[in-house]
C-alpha cells in the first residue's frame, strides 16, 4: 500500500539521479583495471553495473569475486583516481538544478540524499558542485551497515531530516533505490534518464517513474494535496 502522508521530504540518489557522473566512474573504474594489467570496459558496460556500491562495481568490472584479494587494491586505485577526477565529465542531469529549487521553496519541505556512493567520494564530487550544504542529511555508503536496496540508510535520512518515513519520497534511477523506498515504507519515483533499464526500474514497482526530474516537484506537490492522498487510500 502506498504511503498516504503528505510529503514532508525527497530524498534524492545522486547518481544517475542528480548527477549523470558516467564519464567519471567509467574513467576511474578503466584507470583501475589499466593499471593492475586488465583490459578496460566499455562504458555502456560499466554504467549497468553501478549502484552497489564500489565493491560491487570493482569486482564486476574485473570479473573476479567480491572477496578476491584482488579487488581491495582494484578499490583503492578506483577511489584515489576518483578523488582527484571528481568533475571531468560530470554534469547535473536534466531538471536536476531547477527540481532542487523549487522543492526547496515549498513551506515544510527538507531534501536530502541517500546514495552508496564511498563516502569520500560523495564528499569530493558534492563539494566540488558547491552544494553539500543544499541537504539536510548526506547518507552514503559505509554510513550503515547495510546499502541500499536495504531501508537502513534510507530510515537513517528520514531519522536526519526529522520525518517519518512514510512522508518521505525517495528519487532514483535504479532498482536498488526503488527497492530501498519499498522496504522503508517511503514514496518512491523512478528516474527513466539514469543508468538502469527503463524496464527493470517499472518492475522494482515505484508509485511514478517520470522521464527526467523536470516532472518531480509537481508530483510531489499533488502528493501533498489531501484530495491525493485520499484517492491512494
Amino acid at each position: 500500500m502506498n504511503p498516504v502522508l503528505p510529503p514532508t521530504a525527497v530524498v534524492f540518489d545522486l547518481d544517475g539521479t542528480l548527477l549523470d557522473s558516467r564519464g567519471d566512474i567509467v574513467a576511474a573504474i578503466n584507470h583501475a583495471l589499466l593499471t593492475t594489467g586488465r583490459n578496460p570496459q566499455p562504458a555502456q558496460v560499466i554504467v549497468r553495473l553501478v549502484g552497489d556500491g564500489p565493491r560491487a562495481l570493482c569486482a564486476r568490472a574485473a570479473k573476479i569475486p567480491e572477496d578476491a584479494p584482488e579487488t581491495d587494491e582494484l578499490i583503492r586505485l578506483f577511489l584515489d583516481y576518483y578523488r582527484e577526477h571528481p568533475l571531468d565529465f560530470t554534469r547535473w542531469a536534466k531538471g536536476a538544478l531547477e527540481a532542487i529549487e523549487a522543492l526547496s521553496a515549498m513551506e515544510n519541505m527538507a531534501l536530502g540524499i541517500c546514495t552508496n556512493k564511498h563516502r569520500g567520494t560523495t564528499d569530493v564530487v558534492l563539494r566540488a558542485l558547491g552544494i553539500e550544504d543544499r541537504f539536510g542529511a548526506i547518507v552514503a555508503g559505509g554510513d550503515t551497515k547495510e546499502r541500499k536496496p536495504d531501508a537502513a540508510p534510507l530510515l537513517l535520512a528520514a531519522k536526519q531530516l526529522g520525518s517519518i518515513p512514510a512522508a518521505v519520497v525517495m528519487v532514483g534511477d535504479g532498482i536498488q533505490d526503488i527497492l530501498c523506498a519499498r522496504n522503508a515504507g517511503t514514496w518512491a519515483v523512478g528516474v527513466e534518464s539514469g543508468f538502469s533499464a527503463v524496464e527493470a526500474l517499472i518492475q522494482a514497482g515505484p508509485d511514478v517513474t517520470v522521464p527526467d526530474l523536470s516532472m518531480l516537484p509537481g508530483i510531489v506537490q499533488r502528493w501533498r494535496e489531501p484530495t491525493t492522498r485520499i484517492k491512494l487510500r
